[in-house]
């Protein structure tokens, strides 16, 4: 998709998300129906993934506004958002209600700190942390985001300090707050992260929020017991791609080719990220086709209405 947006000053094409600057201080964000695993951009599209993904988060956003600002104004097309464009912080707040993913490889190798955060001892795979647990990393230019611990963020100018204290709380907020929505369909958040930016005074949470493509989330339901068992939890996520991909021997690594996805498998991908989306939010998932010059226009005339005259 390619679209001819009125005072564009500038343009970025992500691995899944388009980005258009408008004027010095909008962004209208564009979710593809791209879909990438291992940094590697799969070559078929996913049909509604872009509107699964961008109405999560618009929910999501207008869910904890009243926690902390966010850069969100208006969601004019179903795969379009538009918002204030903000200062980034050069960190992500990694937030982890359980140890799993690279919490648990780092414990099971044996360390019991991450990112300068102490981890108790005789914890096993998924369990719950004593609370919640902010693991921040750097957000790289190129290549791969780094682990840094809060000490470092401050000592080394990245974030000043009263800064870094407010993103402290409104991560945990934040966090709390997904938590409860995620309880109510059922689920449990896991593990997610935030972006903040800032304009003047003002902190703004920004990017998308909860998705299942930025989060972990389990299934409450027998969860104790899987954890008793000491049996896989059963989670939603797109890790079933990934799962999917390391099957047919691709990881991303030099030399492998990306296996063949055939129409059926799209089309199961695409119906697990809408039953993603239903699970998530708990309404039901309705299909919109916008052809570019709908979504122009949409995108046009609410532009116009944010757009000092």
């Amino acid at each position: 998709m390619n679209l001819t947006i009125p005072h564009l000053t500038g343009y970025y094409k992500g691995k899944v998300r388009d980005v258009y600057s408008v004027a010095d201080n909008l962004l209208v964000m564009v979710a593809s129906n791209r879909i990438s695993a291992f940094d590697v951009i799969l070559p078929r599209a996913i049909p509604y993934k872009g509107q699964v993904l961008n109405q999560i988060a618009a929910y999501m956003l207008q869910a904890t506004a009243d926690i902390c600002p966010n850069w969100l104004l208006d969601v004019p097309a179903p795969n379009v958002s538009i918002g204030r464009r903000c200062v980034p912080y050069r960190v992500e707040m990694v937030v982890r209600g359980n140890l799993t993913g690279h919490a648990w490889r780092t414990y099971s190798s044996g360390l019991r700190t991450l990112c300068g955060v102490s981890l108790p001892e005789g914890m096993q795979e998924n369990d719950f942390f004593p609370a919640p647990i902010i693991t921040p990393t750097t957000k790289a230019e190129a290549g791969h985001d780094e682990d840094i611990s809060r000490e470092d963020i401050i000592a080394r100018g990245i974030v000043p300090a009263d800064d870094y204290a407010r993103l402290e709380t409104y991560t945990l907020a934040l966090f709390a707050r997904g938590r409860e929505i995620a309880a109510r369909q059922g689920l449990i958040l896991v593990d997610t992260k935030y972006e903040f930016g800032k304009i003047g005074d003002t902190i703004y949470l920004m990017d998308e929020i909860h998705t299942p493509d930025s989060s972990r989330y389990f299934y409450a339901d027998g969860f104790e017991e899987r954890q008793a068992r000491g049996e896989k939890q059963k989670q939603l996520s797109k890790e079933f791609v990934r799962e999917w991909l390391i099957a047919n021997n691709f990881m991303g690594k030099e030399g492998q080719t990306v296996p063949d996805m055939s129409d059926e498998w799209i089309d199961t991908i695409s119906q697990r990220y809408i039953e993603l989306y239903e699970k998530v939010v708990g309404q039901a998932f309705e299909k919109q086709d916008w052809t570019d010059a709908q979504t122009e226009a949409a995108i046009a005339e609410s532009l116009q209405r944010l757009m000092p005259a």
